[in-house]
């Protein structure tokens, strides 16, 4: 080692000494260095177990930290609090995506969520681009697509990446442990393995993160209904596909569909899909979607699903009318998948939901026991659990002390068209500040010009009259998510409206819509709107 070479050559054989007292003063230095070596070494050793083990750990258990769940925020606690010096174990069902399981390393966005969703929203926004290009003088024939040959392709992604997540981990000095964990106490995660084995995994903390799992509500052939995770997995493009639900990942699955070509039935039981998002964001959409072949059922209930002799399927709503289709698709919510997850072994409290509760430290009720992700029901978004997981790591053991930050949060629905926002909706601004201005501009992308198509874009701030400040920011339109990122630095950072006003729009861009609006589209005042500018 490095420190052996320095011992050997260390001035264990100066000149002008007798062979004794080289000998003699060599053995006392040799004493004496390999007590510094062992100093040193222990010393490394101290610093490489991090600052929870020197000040916490009480060296009784196997690990500083036992992570349950390899999605976004397990991965990047275990990956940072090793970095800090923790020794951590990390628990995943699966190192492979596809059924059962269906999630794995890198947990739903990477395997059945956002990643491979992406994907799927690229495929299926060519059959448009074609027709798009007709109007540009372009010409091919008619285009046809191959479903098999992309979702092999798909497939391949996600598994590169499943490889890319374990070596990373590797690297980090985190162990892996593939197996469903159950707690056992406060301080023990029971695994059981793929072979059936059983494992007993001890630690100083554990950190739940097992995120959630699509709901299905129990009505007659629930059973004939896919989810958000068998959809990524279908072996052919269902030439009618019903659609139940009104969140994003139902509004974003009945565009997927309906561009790839299959004809699309969205059913929703509320008035309006997309609850919770600024309203105006919400109408125009439903506008832009009904502009396609789409059939958009508000205030519609499922009573029943049969399944018919060819294959097909009847969709009866509580209303008597029917629906025929070849693929049923409940995109109804999701729920924190803490059931058999042994917290009651150690304590922890859960909701009605099944969600755990946490500080803002992200701790549970028990001391040692923490939470990040979607399991909390804070903000159910990858780069939320990715922050949270982050923020924990570094206070547990990199001497920082750090708090989830949940406000100003960007986020996108990969509709068609796209939503892109950042901050409070009108609704909930006007609430909150109660002297509000709202910004508004509904236009003609430019690329329609020349296609004809009568898509409209809808653009909007948001600002608190007390401060200037831009509270929200919304996009309707082609790549709303990009730009929104973008914004979204600048509404985070505290941005004022005249921020916006001095900054030179980039010309000609969609994107310059939200510097260049100046004359509002109405006020609220105590919270009222007003009838008059």
């Amino acid at each position: 080692s490095e420190a052996t070479t320095r011992l050997s050559t260390g001035g264990a054989g100066r000149l002008g000494q007798s062979a004794g007292k080289r000998r003699a003063r060599a053995a006392g230095d040799h004493h004496h260095h390999h007590q510094q070596q062992q100093q040193q070494v222990a010393e490394e050793e101290e610093k490489k177990k991090g600052t929870a083990s020197m000040l916490r750990g009480s060296g009784k258990h196997m690990y500083d930290l036992v992570v349950v769940g390899g999605g976004s925020g397990g991965v990047r606690a275990s990956r940072i609090a090793a970095g800090h010096g923790a020794k951590v174990a990390l628990v995943e069902a699966s190192v492979n995506h596809g059924p059962p399981t269906y999630s794995a390393i890198g947990g739903t966005c990477v395997n059945v969520g956002c990643v491979p969703k992406k994907l799927m929203v690229y495929g299926s926004s060519y059959r448009e681009e074609f027709e798009h290009a007709a109007a540009f003088g372009w010409s091919k024939g008619s285009a046809t697509h191959d479903w098999a040959t992309f979702m092999e392709k798909k497939d391949k992604e996600i598994s590169r990446l499943n490889g890319i997540y374990g070596r990373m981990l590797g690297g980090a000095g985190v162990e892996i442990v593939e197996g469903w964990g159950k707690l056992k106490g406060t301080n023990e995660v029971v695994v059981s393995k793929p072979d059936g084995e059983e494992v007993s995994l001890t630690a100083e903390t554990i950190l739940i993160a097992v995120g959630g799992w699509p709901f299905k509500p129990d009505i007659p052939g629930i059973e004939h209904a896919i989810t958000s995770n068998e959809v990524f997995y279908l072996k052919e493009l269902p030439q009618r596909t019903v659609v139940v639900g009104g969140g994003y990942i139902a509004v974003e699955f009945a565009a997927i569909l309906h561009g790839f070509g299959s004809e699309v039935t969205l059913m929703y039981r509320r008035d309006l899909f997309l609850r919770g998002f600024d309203k105006d964001l919400r109408e125009h959409l439903k506008t832009e979607m009904e502009r396609t072949s789409m059939n958009l059922q508000f205030n519609t209930n499922v009573a029943k699903i049969e399944k018919n002799g060819d294959g097909s399927f009847t969709v009866t709503t509580d209303s008597g009318d029917t629906v025929e289709c070849d693929c049923v698709l409940y995109a109804t919510g999701r729920k924190s998948k803490t059931e058999g997850l042994g917290l009651e072994s150690a304590g922890v409290e859960t909701d009605k939901a099944g969600n755990i509760p946490v500080d803002e430290y992200s701790r549970s009720n028990v001391d040692n026991i923490y939470a990040v992700g979607d399991v909390t029901d804070r903000i159910n978004l990858t780069p939320v659990a990715l922050h949270e997981g982050h923020c924990f790591a570094d206070t547990m053991y990199g001497k920082k002390d750090r708090k989830p930050d949940h406000e100003y949060v960007a986020s996108a629905v990969f509709s068609h068209p796209e939503i892109g926002t950042v901050g409070y909706s009108e609704e909930d601004a006007a609430d909150k500040f109660k002297n509000i201005t709202v910004y508004k501009s509904t236009f003609r992308p430019m690329v329609h010009t020349i296609t004809g198509l009568e898509s409209k874009a809808l653009m909007k701030l948001i600002v608190d009259d007390n401060t200037d400040r831009v509270v929200g920011a919304h996009m309707c339109g082609p790549h709303a998510a990009e730009i929104l990122q973008g914004v979204g630095i600048a509404v985070k950072m505290g941005a004022t409206k005249a921020d916006f006003d001095a900054t030179i729009g980039i010309h000609p861009t969609s994107a310059e819509e939200f510097v260049t609006m100046r004359t509002p589209s109405h006020k609220y005042k105590d919270g009222v709107k007003q009838s008059n500018l």
